[in-house]
Parts: C-alpha cells; structure tokens; sequence
C-alpha cells in the first residue's frame, strides 16, 4: 500500500516535488481526473506491486505506475480534434444496452497517417440525438478546463422548432432562466429564418447543462425535431462531413490553451487589444504616489534686468523714449554699435553721404550706353534667332 510520501512543503520550507498521481495520469491521457479518482478508489492503480490508495500521491513522473496491469507511458504533448458527431450515439466509450458509441465512428474517422494516434476523450456531452461539433482531446487536464462553466467558453446551438414563438421571448433569455428549480443562465437566442410556425433558432450559451438547449426551448412551447452544434469556443464546424474529424493545428492548441482561463484566473478570454492593454497596465510603473505628491508652489524669483541710462537726445531736439540715438545726425547713428557689435564702412559712407559729408560724382552726360548689337547669324534658342553656336564645355 503506498501513502502520499510528501502532500505539502517540507519542514524547511523546500516545496514538493513532483505531482499528484490523479493529475499526472489525467495529462498522459488516461482519464480525466475525477475518472482517475474512480479508479483509484476501485484499486485498479499501482505504482510496481504496492496499491495505490489515495489520489494525493505525488511522484516526480509516471515510472513504474500500472492502470489494469498496463503500464503507463510519459503523457504526450496535448492534441485536439474536431469531430462532427451523427445523432444516434451515445457520447461514451461503452454503453450497457449495446447501442454504438462515439468510438464506434472513430475507429476509420480519425485522419489517415496520423503517426501515433493517441486515446482520445470527448469534452462534454451530446445527446444521443443531438448531432454537430465534438471536441475529442488526448489531456485530461484540458478537457476538465474545457467543460468547467467558469471557463466561459461559449457554446452555439442551431434548432429547427415547431410552434410559436417571437423574438421578444427569445430575448428574454438573455436574463437567465429558472426550470423546475433549476436555473439556467444567459442564452443568446436569435431567430434565423421562419416558415409557417416552423423555425431555426440559433442559441449560444457558455454553461452546456445536461440537456439545457432542449430543455428551455420546449419550456417556451416549442418541439425540437433536430439539435446542431456549431461552434465550440473559436473552433466551428462549418463543412466538416458528418462522421469525419480533423487534428487542430498545434499552434492554435497552445494559444487557445494560453487563453484559457483556470479556476482563480482573473481574465476570461478577453479580446487581443484588452489583454494587451491589461499586459501594459501590469508592467507600466505605479505613477499614482507621484500624481498624489504635493507640488511646493512659492513665489518665482526673477533675475534682475540691469538697465543702462538713455542717452540725452541734442540740444533743440525732444528726447525720445527708448531711443538712445534718436535726434543725432545718420553718421553719428551709423557709428553707433549694432546688437552684433560690428560696424561695416558701407554703413558708414551712405550716412555720411546723407549727412552731406561726401558728394557723389556728377551723373554722366550723353544718351546712355546700349549694347552693340551681335554680328552673325540669329540663335535658334529663341524664336527669330539663329541656330544657337555650339561653345567650350565648361
């Protein structure tokens, strides 16, 4: 008989190693772990010769561990199949009265070439005559977080009905529904299309009770002659045969597994842009100490701005506010200082010139000079020249 040799940290505060059993063997495929904790109960389990008796074994890995005398390999990476399941099976691997089971389909609906197809179970239930998408899994621990409700995965549902119904009523499943003490919670219930009083209703949901959809739609009156399901969270059906199943790509397991949420996980699924802005608010530094400091606000000091004394304008002349060289004659402004300090000869000339220092030269007698006229041939540049000659490359 083997106890737990370690459930809980040590003495010194060294954590466990290894797992559960129950988990170890709900991950390599085995079972579920409720259905592992069965078995375990009924003695099938033993690790060598010795009985296991309590699922909170922990072992560091499967070596040596017997489920009905087979001993169990290392679990695989987890796989995931798409099945479209046909209505009159039974969603279990045996059924007491004979009728055929899932695994009965499986056998030739498994893709072909598969390398090492391995056990599969179902995630969740469909009715014996419920037909649509089935989810088939190799990991016990992925196909638990599938089915739990807290997982909010949602589940839609087409039903072809018989009797009145509006979509007001429809609506109104949005708000949860109680049935003979059993309460049901929000379904997103549209009306496809309508003939006569027969219809298609198109329902999501995220809980999946036992025979909810059936349930609720023949408490509003309805008959149900025939039950769909369409999607399974991001997986659809869409035109997958029925009878057939397909292998999700493994990227694709290991991002919706990421996303998945498990009990005591804060985010359910949220979309790509939220949990990105969710990731950004975790690792953007804690700003809020420094927005609730207080601010010292006191007077602001100004430098003093040194002044020099305005020149006196000239005798005769009022003196102008701000102008130090106002009323001085140009040369005297000219030489003044510029705000670069430099002073140029140009600028001293004309003021002089205008001062009536410097006189300029008489203006030239004789009509004004033109230029001589060019000899030869007109360019052809421009209309009416010549053919343009061809010069000295430069």
């Amino acid at each position: 008989m083997v106890q737990p040799p370690r459930t809980s940290p040590a003495a010194d505060g060294a954590p466990r190693v290894g797992e559960r059993i129950a988990k170890l063997l709900a991950r390599a495929g085995v079972a579920s772990r409720r259905e592992v904790e069965r078995m375990i109960a009924e003695g099938r389990v033993r690790i060598g010769d010795e009985l296991v008796t309590t699922p909170a074994t922990v072992l560091p890995n499967l070596r040596g561990v017997t489920v009905d005398g087979q001993p169990v390999k290392a679990p695989d990476p987890a796989r995931l199949f798409a099945f479209h399941k046909p209505s009159g099976l039974i969603t279990a691997e045996r059924d007491p009265a004979g009728r055929p089971t899932i695994y009965t389909a499986l056998r030739n609906a498994l893709p072909p070439g598969t390398p090492g197809t391995p056990r599969v179970m179902p995630v969740g239930r469909l009715d014996f005559n419920t037909e649509g998408l089935l989810m088939m899994t190799n990991d016990g621990e992925l196909k638990r977080a599938m089915e739990l409700p807290s997982s909010g995965i949602p589940r839609t549902y087409r039903a072809r009905t018989f009797g009145d119904i509006t979509q007001s009523q429809l609506e109104d499943l949005i708000e949860g529904i109680t049935i003979e003490g059993i309460h049901y919670g929000k379904i997103d219930a549209n009306m496809e299309r309508s003939t006569g009083r027969n219809q298609w209703i198109e329902l999501t949901l995220t809980e999946g009770k036992n025979r909810e959809v059936r349930r609720v739609l023949e408490h509003l009156g309805l008959e149900v002659s025939r039950l769909l399901r369409t999607s399974y969270g991001p997986f659809q059906l869409l035109d997958l045969p029925r009878g057939a199943a397909v292998e999700i790509r493994q990227v694709d397991v290991e991002r919706f597994r990421k996303g998945l949420k498990t009990p005591g996980s804060p985010d359910i699924q949220r979309p790509a842009p939220e949990q990105a802005r969710a990731r950004i608010q975790r690792t953007r530094p804690d700003r809020r100490a420094d927005e609730r400091a207080p601010v010292a606000r006191g007077p602001v000091e100004r430098a003093p701005v040194a002044r020099t004394p305005m020149a006196s304008a000239p005798a005769g002349r009022p003196e102008s506010k701000g102008k130090p060289y106002a009323g001085k004659p140009a040369s005297a402004r000219a030489d003044a200082p510029r705000n670069d300090g430099s002073r140029t000869e140009n600028a001293r000339r004309n003021a002089r010139r205008r001062d009536g220092e410097l006189v300029d030269r008489p203006a030239r007698s004789g009509p004004p000079r033109s230029a001589p006229a060019r000899s030869g041939p007109p360019r052809s540049g421009a209309p009416g020249k010549g053919p343009r000659r061809p010069g000295p490359r430069k």
